[in-house]
């Protein structure tokens, strides 16, 4: 059974039952009767009356209850910050370490502007700090949270608005605006906007699907984000091919542990793979002959999500390659000079027992802090002062930048580069359009040369 807008109301009618006067209230939705039964006539009359309004205001009925169906949102209302918790729960299960931080960020930039009234509201760090940590962390919930914790989240528990009240579209607009912006007031990054929309977004879908909404607000609003800066990268970011292999010579040579981390960051350069790819990289995913070129096969990532997010209470979750199916793998030509490193690699440090080329002295994972560190060191050892206080390979991420830009300054064909690099076309030409070191001269020849044949 679903809803009809088939409704017949009868009069009140008058019963004894054993001696005692009642009344009772007969109605049918569809083929299914409904009755209700009032001490008094008087009690009868007025949810007839409330049903008649119904059903006058032209609102469909629910054939299984009878009830209109404002009415049965209403019975079925929670709070946002309730809901806010189903979604969660929801979403929990089938998710990696790093959406479940998406996620719990989401929900608590939103959650400040879904409440009744702000007396008595913590500082907006406070809030975020035990929304993210605690109210939006499945890890936590059998966890008993410090005393002010607790009074945040109480706090909530009771200024939360019911979800039925985002009906109201400037409910939802404030709390669009609200995740445009960062704690310190500033506007957030495009990405993180968008990001954050459509988190809200699906968590809007999910009240509609659990028949505590009767449609998604956000489709009919009319709101633009803030105007934001383009998604593409930097160039200045972006070190040319000879400073890359400048600085992969400043890792090597500052310190054992930097010979250690010399071929993991070759991986990125000359392979563009992400952080996360080389750190699960494995023997038998890599063919490297002695001489000529040899292949990468990039099957998983082990994203650091933090041990608070994981199921398994470590600090890197194990998946797929992004955006790619689970079993998906990418094959990735690398040329001699990897072959080399990575060959030289094996020789000097082994492999892990489970196969994997990178780890630590004490066999664990690659760590983001660790290499980093290495990377500040090797900027501050290949680049100038001028280059190192610059964006110029801020961040160990840009070598990739940088074999990506390469590949396309040479003329390797979009669609070859983005199937090495993991990108669709349109993203590639969206990121890496600025990035084509020499594209401008390049094509300033070539519109000179036909000038000339012209003349």
């Amino acid at each position: 059974m679903g809803t009809t807008y088939d409704v017949r109301i009868w009069s009140v009618r008058q019963r004894k039952d054993r001696g005692q006067a009642s009344a009772e209230l007969r109605w049918k939705t569809g083929d299914t009767a409904h009755s209700q039964t009032f001490k008094t006539k008087t009690l009868a009359d007025g949810r007839r009356a409330e049903l008649l309004r119904a059903l006058h205001a032209g609102e469909p009925f629910d054939e299984t209850t009878g009830l209109p169906l404002s009415e049965l949102r209403r019975q079925k209302d929670v709070s946002w910050y309730q809901h806010s918790r189903d979604y969660i729960a929801m979403k929990w299960p089938h998710a990696p370490g790093s959406t479940r931080r998406t996620l719990a960020e989401a929900m608590a930039t939103v959650m400040p502007a879904l409440v009744k009234d702000t007396k008595g509201m913590a500082a907006a760090r406070v809030v975020r700090a035990a929304l993210y940590g605690w109210a939006f962390n499945k890890n936590r919930w059998q966890d008993e949270p410090p005393s002010d914790v607790a009074k945040v989240l109480d706090w909530f528990e009771h200024k939360s608005l019911p979800v039925s009240a985002l009906a109201d579209r400037m409910h939802a607009r404030a709390a669009l605006d609200a995740l445009t912006k960062k704690l310190d007031g500033a506007t957030a990054a495009g990405t993180t906007i968008r990001r954050k929309r459509a988190i809200f977004y699906n968590a809007l879908g999910y009240a509609v699907d659990a028949e505590r909404l009767a449609s998604n607000p956000l489709d009919q609003i009319q709101w633009t984000a803030p105007e934001q800066v383009e998604d593409a990268v930097d160039p200045a970011c972006v070190p040319n091919p000879r400073l890359a292999v400048a600085l992969l010579d400043a890792v090597r040579t500052q310190s054992p542990r930097g010979r250690r981390l010399v071929a993991f960051f070759g991986c990125m350069y000359y392979a563009a793979a992400r952080p996360a790819e080389v750190i699960g990289l494995r023997r038998e995913d890599c063919d490297l002959p002695r001489r000529g070129w040899g292949v990468l096969r990039l099957r998983e990532t082990r994203p650091r999500s933090g041990s608070a997010w994981t199921d398994t209470g470590r600090p890197h979750d194990k998946r797929g390659l992004k955006h790619r199916p689970r079993k998906a793998v990418r094959p990735v030509p690398i040329p001699p000079e990897l072959v080399a490193l990575l060959r030289w690699h094996i020789t000097a440090y082994g492999i892990a027992p489970d196969g994997r080329l990178f780890r630590t002295q004490r066999g664990g994972l690659i760590q983001d802090t660790g290499y980093g560190e290495v990377w500040t060191e090797a900027r501050r050892r290949a680049l100038t002062p001028e280059q190192s206080a610059s964006l110029l390979a801020k961040r160990p991420y840009d070598l990739r930048h940088a074999a990506v830009s390469t590949w396309l300054s040479s003329g390797v064909e979009p669609q070859e580069v983005a199937q090495r690099a993991g990108h669709s076309v349109a993203v590639l030409f969206r990121v890496y359009a600025k990035c084509l070191d020499g594209a401008a001269a390049t094509a300033n020849a070539r519109i000179e040369a036909t000038l000339r044949a012209a003349r």
